[in-house]
């Protein structure tokens, strides 16, 4: 089979699958349903794989001129390709189990693999409006996986989620009304396609562009001042999704902003500006008042959330350096924190069906009871803290290392003293949970133990991520050459 025909089956035989799953009556029966999504990630993981192994392009829509619906496959989008089904399996896997005790399992299942066809497009995307099309597709589809329990609660956050998400949304399509104008093509061109004879003159309003665009995706990403739908819309959704969303959704957001600034306009055009300046600026408040406000959240899940928005800017923070060693641990983060937070939330979400327990202070003992899910959230949180050797340390060490040698005032010397700070913060909010499970403490109940650890379908994916979170830093040099191989076109 052509192989530009596989990118298309794997963009689009989930988005046509998940529609028939949500419209098919035969699948109220829970083991049809189950049967039915498990083939339906499994052929996608098929398909992407194979779309992935062969490469290629497909221009499959022209709507003018400069405006084309366009799928190529490069290192970048391989890599993302690779973490979103590895992660969007297991997750998938885990939902199998915890979703028994949630409503219209249907709906959830059916946006959940049409959710994974659409993030493989924006991996696939060859051009700034094919990943604008999915984004917004993104969006829509995820939307119901927010709101899923339709509580109240359920309903704001996922309005906020929308409404957030779409106001991100305007500000990178103005953005790519000027670059259509003074870009010499749309298409992702490694460092950069910003024709320098037509931006002559105007540099500042380019400027501005630059700078709406990088919010407009930090939306997506949880950069401040548009992080707030992080906090409200993750405690509400289901765990698997609220993993997703975090370990994936808001990469697509990293996505935007990386093929924006390094295959648009290019990071010469913003190094040393003003723009560089208040990215730098933005994603350092970010790291410290996300993991200041995990730190002082007493809700388990919630308190994952903010740590979401907190780690998301240690990407963009050594994106917005515009070096090479910090880029390699940006995407390094990038891959490491998908497979660390889905694993946190998955294990917040055992906790959750097996004992009803969502605040922090309540969970005592857990350790006892549930031994295996506590480990893997324990080895997750080393990794996230950044302790030797797991692989948080190595994405960080880049980053702090590249921010030393980017010879940036301030900012060279502030980067790693932050993310120091945020090291410590997140030992402080996350490794309590370990402490009160496993030290519980004389007035603990020990005779009346009971063990209420999940069935094996939750705890396979929770032993995959933890185990994946501490290897991929005792080995991480073929996944650092690969991605050094990626930066190695960019500068």
């Amino acid at each position: 089979m052509n192989q530009s025909i596989m990118i298309i089956i794997a963009v689009f035989f989930p988005v046509i699958y998940g529609a028939v799953m949500l419209l098919t009556p035969g699948l109220k029966e829970r083991d049809s349903l189950i049967k039915a999504t498990a083939v339906g990630l499994v052929l996608t993981a098929v398909f992407a794989v194979a779309a992935l192994w062969g490469g290629g392009n497909i221009e499959l829509l022209k709507l003018g001129e400069n405006i084309k619906i366009y799928f190529r496959i490069d290192g970048l989008g391989r890599l993302f390709a690779a973490v979103v089904s590895l992660v969007w399996l297991l997750a998938g896997y885990f939902a199998f189990e915890y979703m028994k005790h949630e409503k219209e399992e249907k709906r959830y299942f059916g946006f959940y693999v049409m959710v994974y066809g659409v993030l493989l497009a924006l991996c696939f995307a060859g051009n700034l409006i094919t990943y604008y099309v999915f984004y917004e597709l993104m969006t829509l589809t995820t939307f119901p996986l927010v709101l899923h329990s339709r509580t109240r609660e359920a309903v704001m956050a996922g309005l906020k989620y929308l409404f957030y998400s779409l106001c991100g949304a305007y500000m990178v399509l103005f953005g790519i009304y000027f670059l259509n104008k003074y870009a010499s093509t749309l298409d992702f061109v490694a460092g950069g396609s910003l024709d320098m004879g037509l931006a002559a003159g105007k540099e500042g309003i380019l400027l501005v562009v630059a700078f709406l665009l990088i919010l407009g995706f930090g939306v997506k990403a949880g950069m401040f001042p548009m992080h707030a739908w992080l906090p409200t819309a993750h405690p509400v959704a289901p765990a698997p999704a609220s993993a997703v969303l975090s370990g994936l959704i808001v990469k697509m957001g990293v996505l935007g902003i990386v093929r924006v600034i390094y295959y648009v306009v290019g990071t010469e055009f913003i190094r040393g500006t003003w723009v560089q300046t208040a990215w730098l600026i933005l994603s350092l408040m970010t790291v410290f008042m996300g993991s200041m406000l995990a730190y002082r959240e007493k809700v388990l899940k919630k308190r994952l959330a903010y740590s979401t928005v907190s780690q998301a800017s240690y990407i963009l923070f050594g994106l917005a350096l515009l070096q090479p060693a910090a880029m390699t641990g940006s995407l390094l983060h990038v891959v490491f924190h998908a497979l660390i937070k889905s694993c946190l939330f998955l294990s917040a979400g055992a906790i959750i069906y097996k004992t009803g327990k969502t605040n922090v202070d309540d969970l005592t003992g857990t350790g006892k009871e549930m031994p295996v899910t506590i480990w893997c959230y324990t080895f997750a949180s080393l990794a996230l803290i950044g302790i030797p050797p797991a692989s948080g340390f190595i994405s960080k060490w880049y980053l702090a290392t590249g921010s030393l040698e980017s010879e940036i005032a301030v900012f060279s010397w502030l980067g790693p003293v932050i993310l120091l700070i945020s090291a410590l913060l997140t030992a402080g909010y996350l490794l309590p949970v370990t402490i009160k499970g496993f030290l519980p403490g004389r007035e603990f109940d020990y005779e009346n133990l009971k063990k209420t650890e999940p069935v094996k379908t939750m705890l396979i994916p929770l032993i995959i991520l933890s185990g994946l979170a501490v290897l991929l830093g005792v080995f991480p040099n073929p996944l650092t050459g690969y991605i050094t191989g990626i930066i190695g076109t960019l500068f």
